[in-house]
Formats: structure tokens, sequence, C-alpha cells
């Protein structure tokens, strides 16, 4: 068995984190374990003396800040990081919201970057004691395609991706890691909130078994089910015409209106 490592898991309180959370727990790594529900940490960490419950609102960047003050007294360093915490709004363009558009990219972007800056002196840390640290962030399949009402969050998830792959390229001369989380349609309570059909959606332990076994390989791109995300990356790739066309047969008859010549 491999040695303990030392692993900031945020939004681990349900869904996808608390998945990877109860995995990470199991096989007896150390894991420091945000959220904003600090009962449900709580519950999630107890009988584990490898738990660091860590509640945490990734948005506001003076608490991240003290977060990474805790992790470094706690733990030393993190081998791993998985931002996972975020959020999803569908926009309805007959009613633009900005407010809807900042608030998801407060959780999406901006919660991962606050993270990012508070995790990387710590995954410099566990470098000099002779590791390969890892980076990584739940972006989404909706970054590989525009997709109806999805402005903000598939924008925010796109942005995301970008950031993470431009920031692999310039942390791979220090030995640091980064792999992007891309999944498809996931059975949580986030998108129980759906009101539209989600095909090949799989179960969260799925999804939790995908992630843990790309980042064991340190994988870039971590996409899953792979059936369905290949189909969205080819889609995603073809000239821009057959994109729109292909976002119209998608859209809401009620928000639909002339097709372009």
């Amino acid at each position: 068995m491999s040695d303990p490592q030392r692993i900031w898991l945020t939004g681990a309180t349900s869904g996808i984190g608390r998945a990877l959370a109860e995995r990470l727990l199991a096989r007896g790594d150390r894991v420091a374990l945000s959220g904003r529900d600090a009962a449900a940490l709580d519950e999630l960490a107890a009988g584990h003396d490898n738990a660091l419950a860590l509640p945490l609102d990734v948005t506001d960047r003076a608490a991240v800040r003290n977060a990474g003050q805790q992790l470094e007294a706690a733990f030393g360093g993190l081998d791993l990081v998985i931002l996972n915490a975020g959020t999803c709004e569908y926009l309805d363009a007959r009613d633009f919201d900005t407010d809807l558009v900042e608030r998801v990219f407060a959780a999406n972007f901006h919660g991962a970057i606050h993270c990012i800056d508070t995790a990387l002196p710590l995954l410099r840390r566990a470098r000099t004691q002779g590791g390969r640290p890892l980076l990584a962030a739940t972006s989404s399949a909706a970054a590989y395609l525009p997709l109806p009402r999805s402005e903000a969050y598939g924008a925010s998830k796109a942005a995301l991706s970008h950031f993470l792959e431009a920031l692999r390229l310039d942390l791979d001369a220090e030995g640091i890691d980064v792999s992007v989380i891309h999944p498809g349609f996931v059975r949580t309570p986030l998108t129980d909130r759906n009101d539209f059909a989600m095909p090949m959606r799989i179960e969260v332990d799925q999804a939790a078994e995908a992630i843990l076994a790309g980042l064991a390989r340190h994988r870039l791109d971590i996409h899953f089910p792979r059936r369905f995300t290949l189909l969205v990356k080819l889609a995603g790739i073809l000239p821009a015409p057959l994109r729109y066309r292909l976002g119209r047969r998608l859209a809401r008859p009620e928000t639909a209106t002339e097709t372009r010549p």
C-alpha cells in the first residue's frame, strides 16, 4: 500500500465531493474536507482520525487564505488538491440577469482561483519533500460545447478549463501536475434540479471511481462517461454553423426565434 497522501478536497459534503471524501478517508489518506455546511462536514469526518473538517466558502478570499494557514499547520504541505466546489444556474436570455452570471463565476471560477492561490505554496512544499504533487479541479463537459441556457455555467467552466490547462504548462517545470475533471451528467442534488433530459447520466459512485483512476495517472483531462464526453468533444470541434444548428435543436421551443440565414 502506498503512503497516505495529504489531500485538500473542496465541495466535500454532497454529490461527487462526498463520494470522493468517503473513498479517500477509507483508504487512509489525510483529508482536509471543505464545504459551507459545517454540520455536514463534522458528520462526514466523525470517526475518522485522518479527517480535518475545514468549513469554507470558496468565494470568500480571506476565508480561503485562513484555511491555508490551517492546512499548513495541520499537514505541512499538500500532495493532492481536488477543487470540487461549484454551482449551476441557467440563464434565461429573455430576462437577462447579471447577478446570476456573477454568482456562477464567483463560485465556479473565482472560488477555484482563490483556492489555487492558497494551495500552490503547500503543493510546492510537497515537491521539495520529494513528491510529484497534483492540483485537480472539477470543470464540466459543458466546457467543450456551448449549449442553450449555459451562458453562465458553461462559460465559467470553460474559463476554468482554459486556466488550468495553461497553468499545467507553467507548473510543469516545478514538478507540479494539473488535472482537469470534465464530468458529463452525474446524479447529484445539483443535477436533480435540472428540467431537461440528461443522456447517459451515471451514478455518483461511478463518477468518483473514474476521477480517482484518472488522478492516479495524473491525467490532464479526466472525462466521463466516455461515450457521452467523446460525443460532446466531437460536437465541440464542428464548424461554427454546424455547432449553431445543433444548439438550435436543443433550445427550448418557447425561446426559439427564426433561424438566421
